[in-house]
């Protein structure tokens, strides 16, 4: 495997290819997404974790060809899923004097809706995944490494994306070629 492209994204930080990117840190993903791109209304109805995901696959495809994305592979990992969503849902449902459940969050209570997000606006037609893993650390071994070398992409864009808050989030996404 040969990596392509790497994005590391947390509150305040954001780090491209291995080196701390000033044009970008410091900014809300509101602000990341209109500075990588800007061009795809759907953005701001996605939950946190959709569009932390969604920011840093933009700057990863950014220079890939229609052809080469169609091909790629989405495999993603993270250790609580869709959780803050999740709550938010909850919260819409658990009074029965004050239900008010809404469909716009309950559409987020799947994590794998970020990697659909992702193929979606790339038109990518393989392998979308989305594993609930104990650890970050868990993503570096050998079953997750074979899990990627199996993939038939040619492409794939592979890493952690998680969101807990607004203010607590983490995602570290490569793109690699085999």
């Amino acid at each position: 495997m040969k990596l392509l492209k790497e994005i590391k994204i947390e509150p305040n930080k954001v780090f491209t290819d291995g080196q701390f990117n000033a044009d970008l840190s410091g900014k809300t993903l509101v602000e990341i997404y209109r500075h990588i791109c800007g061009t795809y209304p759907k953005f701001f109805k996605m939950d946190g974790l959709c569009k932390l995901g969604f920011v840093a696959a933009e700057w990863l495809l950014s220079d890939v060809s229609a052809e080469d994305k169609a091909n790629s592979s989405v495999i993603l990992f993270n250790h609580g899923g869709s959780v803050y969503t999740d709550r938010i849902y909850e919260d819409t449902i658990k009074d029965s004097e004050n239900y008010f459940p809404s469909p716009a969050h309950f559409v987020y209570t799947l994590a794998n809706i970020v990697t659909g997000e992702i193929a979606i606006r790339h038109k990518i037609y393989g392998e979308t995944s989305f594993y609930i893993l104990d650890n970050e650390d868990v993503m570096n071994a050998q079953p997750i490494e074979a899990l990627i070398d199996e993939s038939q992409s040619p492409l794939v864009l592979t890493g952690w994306v998680d969101y807990e808050s607004e203010t607590e989030f983490k995602a570290e996404i490569k793109l690699i070629s085999k």
